[in-house]
């Protein structure tokens, strides 16, 4: 996987993971503060309808106090039971089991009882201001049976619908609270509930409100931030995509450049540009690029010089750091030490050599003077003395003259005596003396070997 992949793959999972979390956030406590200000709504018109109907329910019980004329009821109360002062419910003893909230006192002896108007409750609990379209407010009894008219089933005697929520279970157990649960329809809602306990009163009032209808700005939401979120990654990969091309061509471009510095060519700088559009630091590495070909370059440059010897050429490294070219000036030390001494070994050699000569034409030089000349010279004493005839004696005389003087000559021109007995400077000076006298050409001839700092020895160093 190349680096532009990588880098738009990062880029993207990046920006995905930032806007889903941001987004994720924001919509948990959007939730939670929807949550939290409809419970509140919620609890606010549970309270209210609670002190409504407390206020009907007190302002009903003085008017049946000091009222003196009664309605018959539709049922018959037990003479054994409610034989005392206070409000009940006696919605089981109704012969339709209609709400029945009853008002009991005793005068004279006597047990009086009213039956509270059903209507008036309903007029406390259908009025929905502040409910939504779901929302309803609701009574339930002791025996977790509905007490006031549910709105979703008009036509159902509230008594004949069982209510076991958990609402109700709280608040027929004292407790005061809000929640989501399901309601007795089985769907969930928000919900706040509450105990009534009024005289002989045990029930519970509930205000609750559909999820699904508070959902829907929620809902609503989550669509405009998945809008949201589509139109950001889009924007995001073409923005990644615009970026990594500003930041992998130049890299690119420079692996180009280090593949052809890897294989050894340090001089060709027509891939290194500088394009102004570039980032400074981009362009700044590129700009490094170059110094770094450049002084490739130059210590390349002067490898070669060294590898061909010519060990005259300069160089400078470019700081102190230039391990390179430091390294390179000390090879060219060294190879300039080497070759000294090879110099001196070579002139070493050379006069090891003419010297090995010279005792070589020097002891040829002997045996020719001291071999074959005494020989000649008793072969002509022989001659001399033993020939009679007198002109072969002559004539051989003449042959061994001759044999003498070209032994003579040989010995002389292997090794002078002269060079022996009184050095190069007299040597030399018989060898002008003698070209003087074959040609007519003045040879001036100084003699440097008799100077006291005179290098000019036949002795050896």
């Amino acid at each position: 996987m190349n680096i532009r992949t990588w880098i738009i793959i990062i880029i993207n999972a990046l920006v995905v993971f930032v806007v889903l979390f941001i987004s994720t956030t924001f919509y948990k406590e959007f939730s939670k503060v929807l949550d939290d200000r409809v419970l509140q709504q919620l609890n606010s018109i549970k309270t209210l309808k609670y002190i409504q109907f407390e206020e009907l329910l007190n302002s009903e019980w003085e008017n049946f106090k000091i009222d003196t004329t009664y309605n018959a009821l539709e049922f018959d109360i037990p003479k054994e039971k409610y034989n005392s002062t206070g409000i009940y419910d006696l919605t089981h003893l109704h012969p339709k089991k209609e709400t029945s909230i009853t008002f009991i006192k005793i005068e004279d002896g006597r047990r009086l009882a009213s039956v509270l108007d059903y209507q008036k409750i309903k007029d406390i609990l259908l009025e929905r201001t502040g409910m939504g379209v779901s929302g309803e407010s609701y009574l339930v009894g002791n025996n977790y049976r509905l007490r006031s008219q549910s709105r979703f089933f008009p036509h159902k005697t509230p008594n004949t619908i069982i209510c076991k929520t958990k609402g109700a279970i709280n608040a027929i157990a004292g407790l005061k609270k809000t929640g989501i649960f399901p309601d007795y329809r089985g769907i969930a809602v928000y919900s706040a509930y509450q105990p009534i306990k009024i005289s002989h009163l045990e029930w519970a009032i509930l205000s609750e409100m559909d999820v699904e209808e508070v959902e829907i700005p929620l809902i609503e939401m989550r669509h405009k931030l998945i809008f949201i979120i589509i139109c950001i990654l889009i924007l995001v990969i073409i923005l990644s995509l615009f970026l990594t091309k500003i930041i992998t061509n130049p890299i690119i471009q420079m692996k180009e450049n280090l593949m052809v510095m890897a294989k050894g060519n340090y001089i060709d700088q027509s891939n290194v540009s500088k394009v102004s559009k570039n980032p400074k630091e981009i362009n700044e590495m590129f700009e490094a690029l170059t110094s770094l070909k450049t002084a490739l370059s130059g210590a390349v440059d002067f490898s070669v010089e060294i590898g061909n010897m010519n060990l005259q050429s300069t160089y400078n490294p470019k700081s102190s750091d230039d391990l390179l070219g430091h390294t390179l000036l000390k090879m060219r030390q060294k190879l300039i030490a080497f070759r000294n001494k090879e110099q001196k070994i070579n002139l070493l050699n050379k006069r090891i050599l003419v010297e090995r000569l010279e005792d070589e034409r020097r002891k040829l030089a002997r045996e020719l003077h001291d071999g074959i000349g005494p020989f000649l010279t008793s072969l002509k004493f022989y001659v001399q003395n033993y020939v009679d005839d007198v002109m072969h004696k002559e004539e051989i005389k003449n042959m061994i003259d001759d044999t003498i003087t070209e032994v003579r000559s040989m010995t002389n021109a292997l090794m002078p005596a002269t060079l022996e007995d009184f050095g190069l400077g007299a040597t030399l000076k018989n060898y002008i003396d003698a070209i003087s006298l074959s040609v007519q050409i003045q040879i001036d001839f100084e003699d440097l070997s008799k100077t006291n700092n005179s290098n000019i020895s036949n002795k050896k160093p």
